[in-house]
């Protein structure tokens, strides 16, 4: 019987990089940049408190960037890329933005991202964020599928569930207690090692909705 060939969809932060936004915080020591889609489910309140927290300190992109320059990769996460992209197609899907992500790319060797966009001003200061549509994640499996491709789709946080839920395999990576307990209908991997057999078991007996 014929198979259909299979794409891997992986978030970004918490999958392959740290969370950007952490990092920032440490950096200024603004504690609120702390918050996640770990913590906060909607993405979009959690986003505004962002901008309104850089206002009210004067942050620029410029700023924000080189903070972004000096994160690194997650222990294993290039390792487990490659290995990847040698057994399928590997599609990142992020709710970052391509002003933020470049230099994690490269770190990367540039797999293919799908992630949103900046409205900077004069100023190098960001005035707003744009979506490339709203639960894009889940429409981009959506999409692959219309195409005829089966989706393994890993994420961490609340903005990756309905992506999860889309796939032909969602697997939670080391999510937090919270998402663990809420969405204890997906697989969870703590571990690359852990995440390459999973993939590998759907690959060599394939999994049907």
């Amino acid at each position: 019987m014929h198979r259909k060939p299979v794409i891997l969809a992986l978030d970004l932060e918490g999958v392959l990089v740290p969370e950007i936004w952490i990092a920032v915080s440490e950096h200024t020591n603004i504690a609120e940049l702390r918050l996640t889609t770990r913590d906060v489910a909607d993405y979009g309140v959690l986003m505004k408190r962002r901008l309104a927290v850089l206002r009210a300190h004067h942050l620029t992109l410029k700023d924000i960037q080189g903070v972004i320059k000096e994160v690194e990769p997650l222990s294993g996460a290039a390792a487990f890329l490659q290995r990847a992209r040698s057994m399928l197609q590997v599609i990142v899907l992020s709710d970052t933005f391509y002003e933020f992500a470049k230099p994690l790319m490269k770190k990367l060797k540039y797999p293919t991202l799908f992630c949103n966009s900046l409205q900077i001003d004069e100023g190098g200061r960001i005035g707003d964020y744009h979506l490339r549509q709203k639960d894009g994640k889940r429409k981009a499996v959506l999409a692959f599928q219309r195409l005829d491709f089966e989706v393994i789709s890993v994420g961490d946080s609340y903005n990756d569930t309905t992506m999860l839920a889309a796939s032909e395999m969602g697997i939670l990576f080391r999510p937090p207690d919270t998402v663990k307990r809420e969405f204890s209908q997906f697989s969870v991997c703590t571990d690359y090692a852990q995440l390459t057999a999973h993939i590998e078991e759907y690959l060599q007996k394939g999994r049907k909705k």
